[in-house]
């Protein structure tokens, strides 16, 4: 048997080196290991201590068993088939051995209970997804089982769906409603422990994640109503009570809060009395919405002077959209943009739940900041953010006229850092960027820096500003690379190969600069300029 297997792999593989065009070459050694190792382990009830396991992995093309009770290893068996084994009565530790295509091997170690008494205490709990409609997880243990069953109770369902002992399994229904879950407690005993329950496979009737992340713009270039993201216009009444059935909470996903309007019909928004909007400079409307049943919605834009005028929107359930509504549309029907204070929301069929977030107006921006950088412009605002003093606070960053315009840098403005006394090894300032990096432009990343001393260790890091975060708040998609200044009290330039840095991917959306002066060393009151970020190749 171990020769079949050996030979089915070596067939794959030729099967892999056969489809590869002649100019590719397969690198086995840049395959991983095979990963998440575990077997389904089931049990005969007929006190016979038959087990049988079911190895799953990813990356493996072949399986072997060592059972733990001292008898010889399985012989290899393909992904999705099993091997069958009879204990003596007893907890074992078992191992389930996975092979890649490559020979790299991954071992997981596999409980075995094998008991002659039927289970008892049996526990179970179920929940409903948070994240997923209609999907239950259930999850059993008991002593002295090894295994149990799992019948969900859809019709034309009746199979059940096995689980080692104190395992989950999950279930998605067709339906929303109630179903008769029973779960069946096994060991190696002819008799079995059964529990049954009624439960409830409910809707998800609110987002479990955050609607799209702006991007960083000029606070010239946007007019924000409702975001995080940017300055609100302030005073706004998103419930001003126009004598409408909708119901309005602020709905909290994990610290980012959004508008939940139930039972819409018709809702107003209401800028401050007083205030008006002109909107006429910018290009285009943003909302995004949120919903589980509502096919359409018609934004009104509400002019002081001339009425109000809608747009449609359809609206796709369970799911953000994203909407964007050219001024143009308004413009067109003859509306004033000049003047708005207020806006109205229809929801088309009246009656139904939407969360909205992120409501501004916006225009394209004449400059942006993004690479490369000079820092000259006179319109744009560099907004540069210290980090790492010694109480951990900010230390001082700011664009200034060039203090020594001479060798490799005559431009009239720089980025001066100033890694003050005591600063943390680590301290440094980011600047979020308006554009993402466009690669094609070049791999790598040269910066123009004055340093006050050779040797110092210029970090350049940057990061997608909108991936999940890790314990400390900081963005988890980086990439971070290191140069050495050689001159002391002159402009040089420093060059990054970002190919060499670890975790540097050319498909990820990175939108934040971050320098670190003299990383690594305590700060000492030093003072650092930097200039002209750009790409090359």
């Amino acid at each position: 048997m171990k020769k079949i297997h050996f030979i089915i792999s070596f067939f794959v593989l030729t099967v892999l080196m056969g489809c590869a065009s002649d100019n590719s070459d397969i690198d086995l050694d840049g395959i991983a290991a095979p990963e998440n190792i575990s077997a389904l382990t089931t049990v005969t009830q007929d006190n016979s201590g038959k087990v049988t396991f079911l190895p799953k992995g990813e990356g493996a093309t072949q399986y072997k068993v060592d059972f733990g009770d001292g008898s010889a290893v399985s012989e290899y068996i393909s992904p999705g088939a099993t091997v069958t084994h009879a204990y003596a009565e007893g907890v074992y530790t078992a191992k389930i051995i996975a092979m890649g295509l490559n020979g790299k091997t991954t071992e997981a170690a596999q409980q075995v209970v094998v008991s002659f008494k039927a289970p008892e205490n049996l526990v179970v709990v179920v929940t409903n997804d948070l994240s997923v409609s209609k999907k239950l997880t259930v999850t059993a243990s008991a002593n002295y089982a090894l295994f149990y069953d799992v019948y969900f109770g859809e019709a034309g369902k009746p199979d059940p769906i096995s689980a080692n002992n104190g395992e989950s399994v999950s279930y998605t229904y067709q339906n929303a409603g109630v179903y008769t879950i029973r779960v069946v407690s096994k060991s190696a005993a002819v008799k079995t422990t059964e529990y049954t329950t009624e439960v409830t496979a409910k809707l998800v009737l609110n987002p479990t994640t955050s609607a799209p992340a702006p991007p960083n713009r000029q606070a010239g270039d946007v007019i924000s109503i409702y975001s995080s993201k940017y300055t609100n216009v302030a005073g706004t009444v998103f419930y001003p009570n126009w004598g409408q059935s909708t119901t309005l909470t602020e709905f909290d996903l994990a610290g980012d809060k959004m508008l939940n309007y139930n039972n819409l019909n018709y809702q107003g928004i209401a800028l401050a009395d007083g205030v008006t909007i002109d909107v006429t400079g910018m290009e285009f409307f943003h909302m995004d919405v949120w919903t589980a049943d509502l096919d359409k919605i018609e934004t009104f834009l509400i002019s002081k002077t001339n009425g109000e005028k809608p747009v449609a929107k359809n609206l796709t359930a369970n799911a953000w959209t994203s909407i964007d509504i050219p001024i143009s549309a308004f413009t067109s029907q003859n509306l004033t943009v000049a003047d708005i204070f207020q806006l109205k929301l229809v929801g088309t069929p009246a009656g139904k739940n939407v969360y909205i977030d992120n409501i501004y107006f916006y225009k394209t921006a004449a400059q942006s900041v993004q690479l490369p950088l000079d820092f000259e412009s006179a319109s744009l605002t560099y907004a540069w953010g210290g980090f790492g003093d010694s109480g951990f606070g900010p230390i001082p960053v700011s664009v200034v006229t060039n203090p020594d315009k001479t060798g490799a840098n005559v431009s009239n403005k720089v980025v001066k850092i100033e890694k003050t006394s005591g600063a943390q090894v680590w301290a440094g300032a980011s600047l979020n960027l308006e554009n993402t990096i466009d690669f094609t432009k070049g791999t790598t990343v040269k910066v123009t820096v004055w340093s006050p001393k050779v040797g110092a260790d210029i970090l350049y890091k940057m990061e997608v500003s909108t991936s999940p975060k890790d314990g400390n708040g900081n963005p988890t998609i980086f990439f971070e690379a290191h140069a050495t200044t050689t001159t002391a009290n002159a402009w040089q330039v420093l060059t990054f190969d970002l190919t060499t840095a670890p975790n540097f991917s050319t498909a990820n959306k990175y939108d934040r600069v971050i320098l670190f002066p003299d990383f690594g060393q305590m700060g000492t009151g030093s003072t650092y300029y930097f200039d002209d970020i750009k790409q090359s190749n």
